[in-house]
């Protein structure tokens, strides 16, 4: 499939195999089961080698201070990941507590199985919800009750650019005011062609073809929150699908996906190499990036519509508690550890996730250190242009069975988006007449 979302990029790597992770200084495995001995707490997660190093280290500290609770991190890699969690759902062999994305939230929270937060949070004077992104926070609420507590928030504005290929083209920087016709332009002058017609520097790449129809004033649904309709075949959402299709196949600024195949080393590697001048993700590609000693870069946030619009897709993440679990006080204990302020600054640290917290995105965490990228601090500013997906638990199928395998075909250039979308809409607004 051309279009995989990369949410999270290294934070949603996939790892050859799932690992459990045992809390240092926890005790024995067997102190759980006595009768006034300490409660043992599962919580599942998934992440590349740095998240899991951060996740472990907190619990470890963490566990010092609490010697009653016994927490075990079951790591698992993000693909399959649903999947074996429903499993041991229905076999009664949850964990208590999951990780979970603001997409798959969807997914469990319609399957009934999630604890209602709202009496923890209330009652415990530690915790203020006011400190958090409000976006994020109502995306994790369903009927005025809370099922998640935010942990980071990752809008799909940042468009990365590779400042020695634009001082060789002598083009100026992208700037946070920027539109898609500046984009287009840009693109155009830094996309290389030899002598055989072959591409040998592309402008520009995007895998979010929503944020395109969000630009021109489109929508995926009719309403984000509660969807009865697609909306896919309105002007605004044709026009955006019909711009993204054109930086591929009208103006070869933007790799198809057979050239993606050829050169065989994924897009970071094409921006990493000179051969990308500008690459449209979210912020979780910093770590990769900063590792390169010679590569010379910052990011802007995603370009307006044509009229001034701006909005952009996102992801994000947090913590629920399962309704099975036999000790959902101590599991809250551990999200708050799990989500907490020192996780969330650690996090925001290595650049691989922007918290869910305001002030620590306006911290040295964040907005006020000098690593890489230097205009990382327009991610606060972003917040307020996000898009979540829409909130049905026949969305993720919609896509995966009928919008997709359709826009592919747009995307190589092999069918125009009216048709496209002609031929799926009938589909997935049948899905979404079902609850």
């Amino acid at each position: 499939m051309y279009m995989i979302k990369r949410r999270r990029g290294v934070f949603f790597s996939v790892l050859c195999a799932a690992i459990v992770i045992t809390a240092a200084g926890c005790g024995n495995s067997g102190s759980s089961n006595a009768p006034h001995g300490p409660v043992e707490i599962k919580a599942a997660f998934w992440g590349g080698p740095d998240e899991v190093r951060i996740v472990s280290g907190i619990i470890k500290e963490w566990q010092k201070a609490h010697p009653d609770i016994i927490v075990r991190l079951e790591h698992t890699p993000y693909r399959g990941y649903v999947d074996k969690l429903l499993t041991r759902i229905a076999g009664r062999s949850a964990p208590d507590i999951i990780c979970t994305e603001v997409d798959l939230f969807v997914t469990f929270q319609s399957k009934d199985v999630l604890l209602d937060l709202t009496p923890y949070v209330k009652d415990d004077p530690e915790f203020n919800l006011k400190e958090f992104y409000p976006e994020i926070v109502n995306r994790f609420t369903v009927d005025g009750r809370l099922y998640a507590i935010p942990r980071d928030t990752a809008p799909f504005a940042c468009v990365y650019y590779n400042k020695r290929l634009f001082d060789e083209a002598k083009i100026p920087y992208p700037t946070d005011d920027w539109d898609v016709n500046d984009l287009l332009e840009k693109a155009k002058k830094l996309t290389k062609v030899d002598e055989d017609g072959r591409v040998t520097q592309y402008g520009f790449y995007a895998w979010a073809w929503q944020n395109f129809i969000y630009a021109f004033g489109g929508s995926l649904v009719n309403d984000a929150a509660h969807p009865t309709r697609c909306a896919m075949n309105s002007s605004s959402s044709l026009a955006g699908l019909r711009f993204y299709s054109d930086l591929i196949n009208r103006y070869r600024v933007h790799p198809t996906s057979t050239a993606m195949t050829n050169l065989a080393m994924g897009v970071q590697g094409m921006f990493m190499t000179d051969r990308l001048a500008m690459f449209a993700s979210g912020i979780w590609e910093t770590p990769g990036f900063r590792k390169m000693e010679n590569l010379d870069w910052d990011v802007a946030m995603f370009p307006k519509g044509p009229t001034g619009i701006r909005a952009f897709g996102t992801g994000g993440s947090g913590y629920c508690v399962l309704k099975d679990s036999n000790h959902p006080a101590e599991a809250f204990e551990v999200i708050k550890a799990l989500a907490g302020r020192r996780a969330q600054a650690l996090l925001a640290d290595t650049g691989l996730a922007q918290p869910a917290i305001k002030d620590i995105v306006e911290s040295e965490h964040w907005s006020l250190n000098d690593k890489p990228p230097k205009n990382k601090k327009m991610l606060d500013a972003a917040m307020r242009y996000v898009i979540y997906e829409p909130f049905h638990p026949a969305w993720r199928e919609a896509k995966e069975l009928y919008i997709n395998p359709e826009l592919d075909l747009v995307f190589n250039g092999k069918k125009s988006a009216e048709n496209a979308v002609n031929s799926f809409i009938g589909k997935v607004d049948d899905l979404l007449k079902k609850k």
